[in-house]
């Protein structure tokens, strides 16, 4: 007997879905401060079954971070709720601006510019911004790009840039390709992630280390964010991927 989700389901199913997420393991990119993942068999199919266990930090691979791990007595990953998930998909693409300077850093401008091909950007949208960072993975020294003194070079949003998405905009969510939301070079100016604050201090999420935002459409597609539960988390790997109108 068919339904109107039966429909929904079916019409789906019939859309290109496109996976946003990186296969990772203990030698794939991640942050300085972390240690490296490690896989253990615990069991194979000697002993009747084959089991592993995996040891990481919350915030490795394509991975979701709650509001709280950011700001004091905001939301833990359990307490997001399944339809903050899924959302209308917004892809802002900077691919060759980031090729030609890694230091790039998403502008109010960026955005206008963006908005004036594509339309305004929907109230309680997903906003990818697409450096095509993603194509250095799984490539540590590339993907961490740090010069002779050891610092990073990889692009990110601005703050005036997230202001205006989130207080102009109001949008609900972010991603992006890098491990930090901000540009490597406002850390190292700021001393701080400033951007990475303010997007979780909105009590929302963001997706970091995104990828194939090139096989999305800026506008038009929604992604869907499956995340596992584990208790008072302030993040984890996630299954993201896109699906396109």
């Amino acid at each position: 007997m068919s339904n109107d989700l039966i429909q929904a389901i079916t019409l789906l199913k019939g859309k290109e879905w496109v996976d946003l997420t990186h296969t990772f393991g203990p030698e794939s990119p991640h942050f300085s401060a972390f240690d490296a993942a490690e896989f253990t068999t615990l069991f194979t199919h000697d002993d009747g079954f084959f089991a592993q266990k995996f040891s990481f930090p919350g915030q490795y691979g394509t991975h979701l971070d709650a509001p709280i791990h950011f700001v004091r007595n905001k939301r833990y990953l359990d307490e997001i709720d399944l339809k903050e998930l899924v959302l209308p998909l917004v892809v802002i693409d900077k691919s060759k601006e980031a090729a030609e300077n890694h230091d790039f850093s998403l502008s109010v401008e960026d955005i206008l510019q963006f908005e004036a091909e594509h339309g305004p950007i929907e109230k309680g949208s997903f906003v990818a911004l697409r450096t095509d960072w993603s194509k250095r993975w799984p490539d540590v020294e590339a993907f961490n790009n740090k010069d002779a003194e050891g610092n990073n070079h990889a692009p990110g949003w601005s703050l005036a840039a997230l202001k205006f998405l989130f207080e102009q905009r109001q949008i609900k969510a972010i991603g992006h390709e890098t491990f930090d939301t901000d540009a490597s070079i406002d850390y190292q100016k700021n001393g701080a992630l400033l951007g990475e604050y303010y997007v979780l201090e909105q009590d929302t999420y963001q997706v970091e280390l995104l990828t194939n935002l090139d096989k999305v459409p800026p506008t038009g597609a929604i992604i869907v964010n499956i995340v596992p539960k584990p208790e008072k988390a302030s993040g984890f790997p996630v299954r993201s991927f896109a699906i396109l109108p």
